[in-house]
């Protein structure tokens, strides 16, 4: 009797991330809709559906949108820590992964390279016309954080006399410079994409970008979103974000390639020729680099 193959870690935990999903998030309605559809449109109920049933949907009601995306948020952390843990070969570290949670704007100041942030806010807090200059220029609320803690002393010279107390006592990694952890990864989830979903991953990316002192994280979204049209609103194009994620790219070409639709197959071809979109499987190894 042939025995059965054994999955792979990743090949696991993407099972795992679907069946969480399935349990709260990913439900088809009374009137066949999927929970991740435009029910006013036809393509993307079709291809919600279809994604749907390649991984066993059964009927429920939609949960509201807030529930939805906080959900979805606490299920894509869930997979990176089973799976980005396991990584310690290729990538070593003391990390933190948590669902932000909350929609603190300062957040993101409770790391090295955006602790400054804190001095800006006190600075503006006071002079509403310095407020007005600068703006929303520094607001950047991700939903999943990935950090690394610093690296002491002792650590950093286990192996070698790598480090003294006259030389590189500016770096980050070293604790004794400074107690924040170093922000590895900002992670936007979007169960679905609209038009303004879209324009404020990219607007909190850019800030990211423009605000940080040092190391630039990964620039991540992550989302369940059916429409290659939509998509590509969000992943075509480079220098402010990394890539997006699909949660199930795989059935998601699947379903594009039965409705027999050329045009939408061939926009998310180019978007995945290009690296603009990758599945949620590609994540975690993307996350080592």
């Amino acid at each position: 009797m042939k025995k059965n193959k054994k999955l792979s870690v990743i090949n696991e935990a993407r099972i795992n991330f679907h069946k969480s999903l399935l349990k709260s998030v990913l439900t088809i309605d009374s009137k066949g809709v999927p929970s991740n559809a435009d029910k006013d449109q036809k393509s993307s109920v079709l291809y919600a559906k279809s994604i749907a049933e390649q991984l066993k949907t059964e009927v429920g009601e939609r949960l509201a949108g807030q529930s939805s995306g906080h959900q979805f948020e606490q299920i894509v952390a869930s997979f990176i820590q089973e799976t980005f843990t396991q990584l310690h070969h290729l990538r070593p570290g003391k990390w933190q992964i948590f669902q932000v949670g909350s929609r603190n704007r300062l957040k993101i100041a409770e790391y090295s390279q955006y602790e400054h942030l804190i001095l800006l806010q006190n600075a503006t807090k006071d002079k509403p016309e310095l407020a007005a200059s600068l703006g929303n220029d520094y607001t950047i609320t991700p939903d999943v954080i990935i950090a690394r803690e610093r690296e002491t002393d002792e650590f950093i010279n286990s192996e070698a006399l790598i480090i003294d107390n006259d030389l590189a006592l500016l770096s980050d990694i070293r604790l004794s410079n400074g107690k924040s952890p170093i922000l590895h990864a900002s992670i936007s989830t979007k169960w679905t994409l609209r038009s303004d979903r879209a324009q404020n991953a990219r607007s909190e990316a850019l800030n990211l970008i423009r605000n940080r002192k040092g190391k630039l994280p990964h620039v991540i979204v992550v989302t369940g979103e059916p429409t290659p049209s939509r998509l590509a609103s969000i992943a075509l194009g480079t220098g402010d974000i990394d890539c997006v994620y699909h949660f199930a790219l795989n059935e998601l070409k699947t379903a594009i390639k039965e409705s027999g639709n050329d045009e939408a197959l061939n926009m998310l071809q180019i978007m995945i020729d290009g690296k603009r979109l990758k599945d949620i499987s590609d994540l975690p190894l993307d996350l080592a680099i």
